[in-house]
């Protein structure tokens, strides 16, 4: 795929994914740059709601996205800014919302990459998944990585409805001359979306929770080479998939849970991308995008120059991003993988067995990605966040993200 065709991809590919399913917020469809819903009253229990920015960091701290939440709910976001060569999707909104009681929360979790087929591919950070699968299917694998039991699919949201359907549509438009032009076969692009009910146990409470996924994939064809010279052999064409996972995760008490849910599929929760950031960031990934090709073909070693006028302390900023997010990465690729070695069946079957125990990696996922620590207090049994830089002593004790020990 050239790097025209990336960009005008990329400019509808990236959804933050707010608990309550889908929301769109590419360049080209994220309404105006100003917060939403910060007051007011909801058509839930409990009332009201506010809004939280996701800022980026590399642009001196400017706000990426507008989550609105419920008023007396806790916040913690960020924004993985993806990178130019890895396996990834660019920008995406990491966040977790807790109730004030700490038993109910919302996340949009990391998103999940992985790469498929015989030609050129990455490798870095990508999932040990080898072919496109369908959402249903991708969100049981999920279940296993998490360690939470798969009940069975669940209606899937409007805005998860909605964001699908503007993929099959962008999907759907007539491919770029440049494909026609060059006698090449045009990328292929495939979208679908699904949501599953799953069950487990924390600290002897009986938990309800709803996984969302928007899944798209696409397939680009390189050409193979007819030789016409003596010696030299003809190469086949070959395929080159990426699939790319956009998943949240609401779960609450069991007998608790329905309420929830009504609340976090309210139309007034969700998330919206500032347009003048995403504008920005498009700006500076196509140029990124134009000095690795450039590189590439020049054998230039001075890439840094070619950026766009950012400061050395917002580019320190975005590189420390591309390392938060790789490490995230590869966090869940070790778990991902660990999961599916032990095969399906098998790890369905031990999911009854471990749900009494653990049921928390989502919860340390969106820990991690956050550079934060799960404590709870031994004496008063209260937990809280603190820093991972922070080593926990006296009466602190490290639990896992959802609040359950070791």
């Amino acid at each position: 795929m050239t790097s025209k065709a990336k960009i005008a991809t990329l400019t509808l590919a990236f959804a933050l994914f707010g608990c309550k399913g889908t929301v769109q917020t590419s360049a080209a469809s994220a309404g105006d740059s100003t917060g939403s819903g910060s007051s007011g009253e909801s058509a839930t229990s409990g009332g009201g709601t506010r809004t939280e920015n996701i800022v980026d960091p590399t642009m001196d701290n400017k706000t990426a996205f507008y989550i609105t939440i419920p008023a007396n709910w806790k916040f913690q976001g960020i924004l993985m800014q993806g990178g130019v060569d890895a396996c990834d999707s660019g920008f995406s909104g990491v966040f977790r919302a807790t109730s004030e009681d700490g038993q109910s929360f919302g996340e949009a979790l990391p998103q999940l990459v992985w790469a498929y087929g015989d030609g050129p591919r990455p490798k870095a950070g990508c999932l040990p998944l080898d072919k496109p699968m369908s959402a249903q299917d991708f969100l049981k694998y999920l279940s296993i990585t998490m360690r939470v039991g798969y009940i069975g699919d669940a209606p899937m949201p409007d805005g998860l409805a909605k964001a699908v359907k503007q993929w099959k549509d962008s999907f759907a438009q007539p491919p770029n001359p440049f494909y026609a032009a060059h006698n090449l076969r045009p990328p292929h692009g495939t979208a679908d979306g699904a949501a599953a009910t799953v069950r487990y146990n924390r600290n002897g409470v009986s938990m309800e929770g709803r996984l969302d996924v928007l899944l798209y994939c696409t397939e680009a064809p390189p050409p193979g080479f007819q030789s016409t010279l003596a010696g030299m052999p003809s190469k086949p064409g070959t395929i080159s998939g990426k699939c790319t996972a956009s998943a949240s995760y609401v779960t609450a008490p069991e007998n608790q849970f329905a309420a929830v849910l009504r609340r976090w599929d309210d139309p007034a929760i969700g998330g919206k991308q500032n347009k003048e950031w995403g504008d920005a960031w498009m700006k500076r990934y196509a140029a990124q995008r134009a000095a690795s090709e450039q590189q590439f073909e020049h054998n230039v070693n001075q890439l840094n120059k070619t950026y766009l006028d950012t400061s050395n302390r917002n580019f320190q900023a975005q590189q420390e991003g591309y390392r938060r997010q790789a490490a995230v990465q590869q966090q869940m690729h070790n778990e991902f993988m660990d999961a599916m070695q032990q095969g399906t069946d098998r790890s369905m079957q031990r999911t009854a067995d471990a749900m009494q125990a653990r049921s928390t990696s989502t919860s340390d996922w969106v820990d991690y990605a956050l550079d934060r620590q799960t404590v709870r207090d031994v004496n008063t049994g209260q937990t809280g966040k603190i820093s991972n830089q922070v080593t926990p002593g006296g009466t602190l004790q490290k639990v896992h993200g959802d609040g359950t020990p070791y």
